[in-house]
This record gives C-alpha cells, structure tokens and sequence, in this order.
C-alpha cells in the first residue's frame, strides 16, 4: 500500500519560515518526480514546485526566490523549505509522487500565514 504522509505545517506569522516535509511508504521514491501543490479555498489545486529524480526543481512563479524543494532518496522523503511566507501562501499543501499515468498523493497539510 502506497503512502505519503506530510508534516511541517503550522500557523506562522508573515514573513517567517516553515519547512515541510513528505515520507513515502510503499514505494521507492527516487525514480518518481516528487512535489508539492496546494488548493486554497474555492480555487483550483495548483503547483508548488516539483523536482525529478535527476533533482532538476521547477516553481510556481509566485514561490520562486522564497521556497525551496529538495529530497532524500535514502529516506524516501521530499522536504519544502518555504521562507518569507504570505498570507497569500495560506492552503493545504499535498504532495504527489508521479511516474508516467500514475500519480499518488498525501493527505495534506495545512499552512496558515497571518498576523
């Protein structure tokens, strides 16, 4: 059985930092492309940043600069480091694990930037 458990997500206060982190169980993540997204309220679920087993990274515009996707194939974990948050970054976050047609996902966690 295939899982990805997230953690790392809180209530901060704009401008600060949150690291988020997403184990997978179940299969060997290094040859899936790992990333984040996220689905603020009444929106559409969109991209993080993802990053493939060759570690090339890609971001969503409004990240670029601030947040930070890595992962450790030793522990089947992908980590986003995310720096001077907004409120605007406030969702769930999801990780996905995908290779070709298939596509696994976490539960989500959530992040909330306020003051």
């Amino acid at each position: 059985q295939v899982q990805l458990v997230e953690s790392g997500g809180g209530l901060v206060q704009p401008g600060e930092s949150l690291r988020l982190s997403c184990t997978a169980s179940g299969i060997r993540s290094s040859i899936y492309v790992m990333g984040w997204y996220r689905q603020a309220p009444g929106k559409q679920r969109d991209l993080v940043a993802t990053i493939t087993p060759g570690e090339n990274t890609n971001y969503a515009n409004s990240v670029k600069g601030r947040f930070t996707i890595s992962r450790d194939n030793t522990k089947n974990t992908v980590y986003l480091q995310m720096n001077s948050l907004k409120p605007e970054d406030t969702a769930p976050y999801y990780c996905t694990a995908q290779l070709l047609s298939v596509a696994y996902w976490g539960q989500g966690t959530q992040v909330t930037v306020s003051s």
